[in-house]
């Protein structure tokens, strides 16, 4: 019996992923974009829709980096609208753990739950920098160091609130409505080292008792942490070899939290180009390629390498001969890419020989270093290695990330999907109403209330 592929759609933040130029793309702001979408992603009956979250406006040279911008809608505001407007899909949001608490984000995430009728999920997240703390009250007080013990405690304590009302709490009456049949329901006390609340929890137990969690992390402790706590952890390893030994780390930490491996999803991000042959997929790849990056992008992409304002550098020319910058004061701020090289002099030194042996320009090798395109060919070809990667366990399926939104999509839906489901690997109907039916995933059971005199 083959595995059944997962599919999700991700409505890409503003970024140099996006083709500007396509006379398809369409406004990251207009609610009509987010609904076309979701409602392609639903009629090709994928599992769920994700929105990731920025906090703040990036920075480059103390200017806000118009290349990248992150600023979109409040991800609750979008997702409970496209409740109303979609049927089946399940509807992801990112939403911080630094700089928000636990009863707040816990009441909107049951909301959202009943609001949609149990397709909530929730890709829970750390916010690493001062720069992006500096838009709350407690801006940087957090060591990165610890970021995963209060994300662990947060969700914890999130847990404990959804767990707060009994399965039959609530009752419903023809002739009084509906009434609390249970005096202690959304009771809760919670202590530990970041949180100190007790109270009552006001939204009843929702269908799927939890929403799904989702968690993004690569390092050994967010792995860890999506070992004990998520329901799919999203990864950036798309090829075969790569896939199959994240997919086999993350699975076999499973049995330490008393979870078996199905408990868990992998679930890579993944870009696609289609043409009518593979030929043709390659040729519209380059293209598109070279259409993300421009000459401009190039260099802002290099600055935030070396650390240093390359503006003058001719980006068809040749890389620096000098060294990046590697002090403290960084060009580029609120950038998750800027902390991925851990040793810039060493990263440069690589792009050099890299540029060197391929004859590269700046911005051929930006190009290079930073593709993401990771299904390239015919619709027949696309489905083949799509369905390779998840019955050889690099993955158990993929977020579909489009280079134009809102109609990307589109063409995946039509070609891709069908194909699929000839094979017999992809759903083609709804089985479930919830986002746990669309996952395989069974509704946790609810936690025993502590003792309130225990917790304070």
């Amino acid at each position: 019996m083959p595995k059944q592929i997962h599919l999700a759609a991700h409505f890409p933040g503003v970024n140099n992923t996006t083709v500007w130029s396509d006379p398809r793309s369409g406004s990251h702001i207009e609610f009509a974009s987010f609904a076309r979408l979701a409602r392609t992603a639903e009629r090709a009956k994928f599992d769920f829709f994700f929105l990731a979250e920025g906090l703040r406006l990036r920075e480059q040279g103390g200017k806000i980096y118009d290349l990248d911008v992150v600023g979109r809608p409040d991800t609750f505001t979008v997702l409970a609208a496209l409740a109303a407007v979609t049927d089946h899909l399940g509807l992801a949001g990112t939403i911080n753990s630094t700089f928000n608490e636990p009863y707040e984000v816990a009441r909107q995430f049951a909301s959202l739950d009943h609001l949609s009728g149990g397709r909530a999920a929730w890709n829970v997240v750390t916010s690493w920098d001062a720069f992006t703390g500096e838009n709350f009250r407690r801006g940087g007080f957090l060591a990165e160091s610890d970021r995963y013990a209060r994300a662990t405690q947060f969700l914890d304590t999130a847990r404990e609130l959804f767990d707060s009302w009994p399965a039959d709490a609530v009752v419903a009456d023809q002739e009084r409505g509906v009434f609390v049949a249970d005096g202690r329901a959304g009771e809760f006390a919670h202590r530990d080292d970041h949180f100190d609340i007790h109270g009552r929890f006001n939204v009843p137990r929702s269908p799927q008792g939890r929403p799904v969690i989702l968690q993004a992390g690569d390092s050994d402790a967010g792995r860890e942490f999506a070992a004990a706590t998520a329901d799919a952890i999203f990864s950036r390893h798309g090829t075969l070899a790569e896939g199959q030994a994240f997919f086999a780390d993350v699975k076999r930490r499973l049995a330490a939290y008393g979870r078996d491996r199905d408990d868990l999803l992998v679930l890579p991000a993944a870009t696609f180009v289609l043409g009518d042959t593979d030929d043709d997929a390659r040729e519209k790849a380059h293209l598109i390629r070279r259409q993300q990056v421009s000459g401009q992008t190039a260099i802002k992409f290099l600055e935030q390498l070396w650390n240093r304002d390359l503006s003058a550098y001719d980006p068809d020319g040749p890389l620096p001969e000098i060294d990046p910058d590697v002090s403290e004061n960084h060009i580029a701020r609120g950038r998750a890419s800027v902390r991925m090289h851990r040793d810039p002099i060493a990263v440069a030194r690589e792009w050099r020989e890299r540029a060197a042996a391929g004859k590269l320009s700046i911005r051929e090798l930006i190009i290079e270093v930073t593709g993401r395109q990771t299904f390239i060919g015919s619709a027949a070809t696309v489905a083949a290695t799509l369905n390779d990667l998840v019955q050889r366990d690099a993955a158990d399926g993929f977020i579909l990330v489009p280079h134009v939104t809102p109609d990307g999509l589109d063409e995946f839906a039509d070609a891709v999907v069908p194909l699929l489901q000839e094979r017999g690997v992809f759903r083609t109907e709804y089985t479930g109403p919830t986002l746990r039916d669309h996952l395989g995933l069974a509704v946790p059971p609810r936690r025993a209330r502590a003792a309130a005199g225990a917790a304070r």
